[in-house]
């Protein structure tokens, strides 16, 4: 959302771990939602949630999750 607000790409470097096994993860996402994991038998769910966002009510996106 970031990288289309400012018309420019940007990626995020993620570190997290599996909720199921613990495993260590670590992936980038850019602005496009392009997807890509450092560990190569790792196969993780990246999502975006489907926001009405006319509809959001409170101060910021983060509060309406």
């Amino acid at each position: 959302m970031q990288g289309r607000l400012r018309n420019e790409p940007l990626v995020v470097e993620i570190e997290s771990e599996c909720a199921h096994c613990g495993q260590p993860l670590h992936f980038m996402v850019d602005s496009e939602l392009a997807w890509q994991v450092q560990e190569r038998e790792a196969t993780p769910l990246v999502f975006e949630p489907d926001v009405d966002f006319a509809h959001l009510t409170a101060p910021t996106i983060i509060n309406d999750y």
